[in-house]
């Protein structure tokens, strides 16, 4: 699965879902076959959910709860990482960077923060996640 696929998954069915859980997220590339670093196929993505079906702030509220740690994960792509139990390393966002298609400079941590940030929010929402106006670009 894609590291986009992966956060997609963990914030739509964060207590366990459906095997829609397992599918790539709409526009996200599926997995190369064998693992290999050779670039995916851009299409043949699963259904994506009804759209603003699943309740994606009540979904992460509920894991922010159940937190030790204060995360802000309504601005931090990083936070939002580790909401999800998900790697939130500088090698991990450029990675999803990458994945994304961001032409930036991914040495420019803060300005790639910001872009994947408003970009994970947007692909929850193709896949049928229902995202408060707040978290919208």
């Amino acid at each position: 699965m894609s590291f986009l696929g992966s956060i997609v998954s963990k914030i739509l069915h964060p207590f366990g879902g459906s095997s829609e859980a397992q599918a790539a997220p709409a526009g996200a590339p599926a997995a190369p076959a064998g693992g290999s670093d050779a670039p995916a196929s851009t299409g043949g993505s699963a259904p994506a959910a009804a759209p603003g079906s699943i309740d994606i702030e009540a979904n992460l509220a509920q894991l922010a709860a159940n937190n030790p740690q204060k995360l802000n994960w309504k601005t931090s792509i990083v936070d939002l990482l580790k909401l999800i139990d998900l790697d939130s390393s500088l090698s991990a966002r450029q990675k999803l960077a990458d994945e994304l298609h961001y032409t930036g400079d991914k040495n420019d941590s803060a300005t790639m923060n910001i872009w994947l940030h408003k970009q994970v929010i947007k692909k929850l929402e193709e896949n049928g996640g229902k995202v408060p106006d707040d978290l919208k670009d």
